[in-house]
């Protein structure tokens, strides 16, 4: 089990895994099973989960800083 779950869902997880296992059979030619889309999809949770994780955090900062810029602007804009 990945130590990293970020919040997902059971159901996350299984549609996860589903498109693990198209992938693998679409552009690999393997054929993989539960126990194996389950451990690709740990491992990428693993490696990757926290760098994404945290891309998306600054992201969020980002558009979040730009909004209450916006907001500032706009309240100042009602002074008569």
């Amino acid at each position: 089990m990945a130590k990293n779950t970020f919040g997902i869902s059971p159901e996350q997880k299984k549609q996860m895994q589903e498109e693990i296992v198209y992938f693998f059979k679409e552009e690999r030619g393997e054929e993989l099973g539960i126990i194996g889309s389950e451990t690709v999809l740990d491992f990428f949770l693993d490696i990757l989960g926290d760098t994404i994780y945290n891309k998306a955090l600054d992201d969020v900062k980002l558009w979040l800083t730009r909004n209450v810029e916006n907001l500032e602007s706009d309240y100042y804009a009602l002074y008569k």
